[in-house]
């Protein structure tokens, strides 16, 4: 017997729930690709790294807002039924979490795309440098 097999896999059912259930918290990096893509980006990607990180390249149509600057007033401009997507650096990082965590805290929708930056780059996906969608407000920078 393996380690693979010495705990047994769960009911098919249970199975089913919890894989469900992650992709409720969860997105990836080519489904947020396929989406920006296709013009069809219903949430707002926000990166949560720092800002030097951010400016160093970031995906595309991503606001720059890290994850310890998230508060009330910096999501304020954006409708209350706005699914927010946030990422970070990639898997060695928990800023996503953190991000998500104070998102929810606020009683907004979010999502985690996982793999981050490091993920984006094994899919093969460009990043690219331009500020201009960095939040502009005192908060943000």
């Amino acid at each position: 017997m393996s380690r693979v097999t010495e705990q047994p896999a769960a009911d098919p059912i249970d199975a089913r729930s919890h894989f469900e259930n992650l992709l409720a918290f969860e997105t990836d990096c080519w489904n947020v690709h396929d989406a920006i893509e296709r013009g069809v980006q219903d949430f707002v990607l926000l990166d949560v790294r720092a800002p030097q990180s951010y400016d160093a390249g970031h995906v595309p149509g991503a606001i720059n807002l890290p994850h310890g600057k998230i508060t009330e007033r910096n999501l304020s401009s954006y409708p209350a039924d706005t699914l927010f997507v946030v990422y970070c650096s990639g898997p060695h990082c928990n800023g996503a979490d953190r991000a998500a965590a104070r998102i929810a805290r606020l009683g907004r929708s979010v999502k985690k795309m996982i793999g981050g930056v490091d993920g984006w780059k094994d899919e093969g996906f460009s990043f690219t440098t331009e500020a201009a969608a960095r939040r502009n407000t005192p908060a943000a920078r």
